[in-house]
């Protein structure tokens, strides 16, 4: 890939049930989503030009794989436990590079890996 190409980039967590799931994505990421597309999708913007989307798709639900590396980790993770959601598994790495995996109801992963500060 070019370095001044733009990118906009979409990752997509399907779910069973879109009205079951949109709760607690709306807690995870701490608000409404950016916008709606339709009646069976939701969509944050979790960095500029950067979203994560939920849509219902019950046949591929559960088998969603999304990391993230943010500078904020410590941060990110007690912003998201003041929300009441905790983490489904904590790992370090050599390095001290650690990665914070969230699951939601289905078995989906939303990860934020990076550097304790």
């Amino acid at each position: 890939m070019e370095d001044d190409m733009a990118l906009d980039l979409f990752a997509g967590i399907p779910v069973t049930d879109y009205a079951a799931a949109l709760p607690w994505y709306e807690q995870f990421f701490g608000g409404q989503p950016s916008f709606l597309p339709n009646d069976i999708e939701a969509v944050w913007e979790v960095a500029e030009n950067r979203y994560i989307y939920i849509v219902q798709e019950p046949e591929r639900a559960g088998n969603a794989l999304v990391l993230s590396f943010v500078d904020d980790l410590d941060d990110r993770v007690a912003e998201i436990a003041r929300r009441g959601i905790e983490p489904a598994r904590r790992e370090t790495y050599d390095g001290g590079v650690t990665k914070v995996t969230y699951r939601d109801a289905e078995g989906n992963e939303i990860s934020f890996g990076g550097v304790p500060g």
